[in-house]
């Protein structure tokens, strides 16, 4: 099998593509040949040491996968093998090929294309469950910091679907694309956004969906109407923040808890794809029905897949960059070599 391994803090370019010998699967896993990965906000702060209990380097990155399943460990239900699905994985999926216990398997509809079902496994899930945290409905009026990106673009069109007002912050050359998507454009870069943002809304809005934190997260506050919600899922703004990766998430739980204790009749929330973990059962179950959800909204043409673009595994390095490079709308997929030969 093919991986690529992150061996340290390294710019984009120092990820290294290594080779090894496809491990077997265990009692109740399988082995996924990968047709698509994605490349999301969550290996630009592993590439740099600061996403929250990241394993130690060196490592292969990888959030999630969709692929066919290649090769059944014992135990493992026979009629899975060489059935396309999606996987959530945290790490490991920039690989040719992935270890993924079978009860985390979520089937994807056919005639899905793989790198369109990648734009959403982890958006997708992301983007319901914020909507269902902020507790809005149709009629009301959202805000989406970064509404270009794949969270969300995804975010937007979901809301969207279920009749929700939407003003959307991006570039001027993503105006086009918010336009097509139902959303009400708001230049990101200008330093009044939140003034039009406001006069968009005068009477505040019922949920912000903030992946920025920092400065802004207070404009943010602001925005949000008595019995609405600032809802926060991202540090973006603070990537390069030179304080320890356990130092910001402090002062940023500090500041919503504050915020969501404080008399004024508005809620604070941090949102954590992750939480509930623990209970393996109920977690994957809830992860299922999400992406199952979102996977029919696919399947249907209800959403559209945002694929901002798609390399080649061996080429990584220029993914993450392209990524980082915050220009594109969507999310950037990895796909296999076919011209090596890459499963």
């Amino acid at each position: 099998m093919t991986e690529i391994v992150l061996p340290r803090i390294v710019e984009p370019d120092g990820l290294e593509v290594r080779t090894r010998a496809t491990p077997a699967p265990g009692p109740g896993q399988v082995v996924v040949r990968v047709e698509a990965t994605g490349v999301s906000f969550a290996e630009q702060q592993m590439r740099l040491g600061r996403y929250y209990g990241q394993p130690p380097f060196p490592f292969v990155p990888g959030y999630d996968a969709v692929g066919t399943v290649a090769r059944l460990g014992p135990g493992a239900d026979p009629a899975l093998a060489g059935r396309r699905f999606a996987a959530v994985t945290k790490v490991g999926s920039w690989a040719s090929h992935v270890l993924v216990d079978a009860d985390a398997l979520v089937a994807v509809p056919d005639g899905v294309d793989p790198a369109e079902a990648g734009t959403v496994v982890v958006n997708g899930v992301t983007a319901r469950q914020l909507l269902r945290l902020a507790k809005v409905r149709a009629g009301q009026t959202i805000v989406v910091l970064g509404a270009n990106g794949g969270v969300g673009s995804t975010l937007v069109q979901l809301a969207r679907h279920d009749g929700i007002r939407v003003i959307g912050t991006a570039a001027a050359r993503h105006h086009p694309l918010l336009d097509k998507l139902g959303a009400i454009p708001v230049d990101h870069r200008d330093p009044h956004r939140y003034d039009r943002i406001a006069a968009l809304a005068p009477g505040g809005v019922d949920a912000v969906f903030d992946h920025l934190a920092g400065d802004g997260l207070k404009q943010s506050w602001h925005l949000v109407r008595k019995g609405g919600t600032l809802v926060s899922y991202g540090t973006a703004a603070l990537k390069d923040d030179s304080a320890s990766t356990q130092a910001v998430f402090l002062s940023l739980f500090s500041q919503l808890w504050m915020w969501h204790l404080s008399p004024n009749g508005k809620g604070a929330r941090f949102y954590n794809f992750w939480a509930g973990e623990r209970r393996t059962a109920a977690f994957r179950a809830r992860l299922r029905d999400d992406l199952t959800a979102v996977f029919a909204l696919l399947a249907e043409g209800v959403l559209t897949a945002q694929v901002a673009a798609t390399f080649p595994l061996s080429r990584a390095g220029e993914a993450l960059a392209l990524a980082e490079s915050r220009t594109v709308a969507g999310k950037v997929i990895l796909v296999p070599d076919l011209a090596t030969g890459t499963p």
